[in-house]
């Protein structure tokens, strides 16, 4: 039984800590998510500067960029595995506090091998905050509350990912590559000391009581919710990657200007993550909003595609647009499979989540490199667009319980 339904765990909910400890420390989670998030996400920034001042191809710029999300990638499920046993405090700052080191290491290497395994190891340390921060919310935070305040954390990834583009393409454009890396290594350093303050482990029923099946042998719920996330990674990626990309070499935009959009992009994402979570909420379900999002992301990735091809300037608020819808699932999805799995299996749940996810992700800055250099930006953002169609019939509404 999930931690909140439990009455005994409810009770010890209400008398543990109060409202405003727990509102703390859901900030303390988004503000640890969101440094990680950095780690993760911001070295995509770096592709420009890669590509113009290092004199690497395109391809060559996306395997480096790429290789944070294939350190998450392999790092997920046993952060998750330490989460269910050990706690969420202590993997937050075993995280956070190697993130730092790492990130600080890649700013210092003069070698791209070394630039790229170091990013890779940094993002290996900051997935730790993936399963251990949403664990910290889904465990303070009762079943009407919880679309809500993960929908807060969840705006941690796209508001990281806008602190990267307004910071990391500018400082990498104005003063090299790796001193942009120490954005990344003091914002881990100082989520360090804010969860060391603040982060206390949520109840949970003893583990007699706790314990529960493998949910996988159960039934196909939560493979189906991991096959629809993955699915709906891939335009989120695409545009992530590419959008600034696609400003400055099609539109002519400065990499401020690009980098400023995006940045603006991140926030309404982060917002529409909030919007999302509390739709949940308010119709008792996380997966009828989490089809409506992949149809959404199906029709706005396709005009987005169009209007660039055009060279219309609707495309503008269309990848703005796009940005935000295609984040918007990720709260949907995480809550539900946490919900699902339970106390005991939601870490190794979520890192299963994050790791699909992150395997689709790794693949976009290469791949897509590939697609924009014989296709244009115009096609890869149309093709895009195939994905989330596919998802939306996979979303698995009728298994869905009753939220309680």
């Amino acid at each position: 039984m999930p931690a909140a339904l439990n009455p005994v765990v409810t009770t010890a909910l209400d008398s543990e800590v109060g409202t405003t400890r727990r509102w703390a420390m859901l900030a303390t989670s988004t503000l640890a998510q969101a440094a990680a998030a950095v780690m993760m996400h911001g070295p995509a920034f770096l592709l420009n500067a890669l590509h113009d001042h290092e004199g690497l191809s395109l391809f060559q710029a996306g395997l480096v960029v790429a290789a944070p999300t294939i350190g998450v990638m392999v790092a997920l499920v046993p952060w998750g595995l330490v989460t269910d046993r050990r706690g969420e405090r202590l993997v937050l700052l075993l995280g956070l506090g190697l993130t730092a080191v790492f990130a600080s290491a890649a700013a210092l290497t003069s070698s791209v091998v070394g630039l790229a395994l170091l990013l890779g190891l940094g993002g290996a340390a900051a997935a730790a905050t993936n399963s251990a921060s949403g664990r910290v919310v889904v465990g303070w935070f009762p079943p009407h509350r919880r679309g809500l305040a993960m929908g807060i954390r969840q705006m941690a990834q796209p508001v990281g990912v806008g602190i990267g583009a307004i910071t990391i393409s500018v400082i990498a454009d104005a003063h090299g590559v790796h001193t942009a890396l120490w954005v990344p290594a003091g914002l881990c350093a100082a989520a360090f000391l804010v969860v060391a303050a603040v982060v206390i482990d949520p109840p949970r029923p003893p583990r007699s009581e706790g314990s529960a099946p493998n949910p996988y042998r159960r039934d196909r719920y939560l493979a189906r919710i991991h096959g629809v996330s993955v699915l709906l990674v891939v335009p989120q990626f695409v545009v992530w990657t590419f959008a600034a990309v696609w400003l400055v070499q099609d539109r002519d935009w400065s990499a401020a200007a690009a980098g400023a959009l995006v940045a603006v992009a991140q926030v309404f994402g982060a917002l529409g993550r909030i919007a999302a979570g509390q739709l949940s909420d308010m119709v008792s379900s996380r997966l009828r909003p989490l089809r409506w999002v992949a149809l959404a992301a199906a029709a706005t990735m396709l005009l987005l595609g169009v209007t660039a091809g055009w060279g219309w300037w609707a495309a503008l608020p269309l990848m703005v647009l796009a940005t935000v819808v295609t984040v918007a699932d990720n709260g949907l999805a995480f809550t539900a499979v946490a919900e699902r799995a339970g106390p005991y299996w939601s870490g190794r749940a979520l890192g299963i989540q994050n790791t699909a996810q992150f395997l689709t992700s790794s693949l976009v800055p290469p791949l897509g490199g590939l697609a924009v250099a014989e296709l244009g930006y115009a096609a890869a953002f149309a093709i895009a667009a195939v994905f989330p169609v596919l998802a939306a019939p996979l979303v698995p509404t009728r298994q869905e319980r009753p939220l309680t």
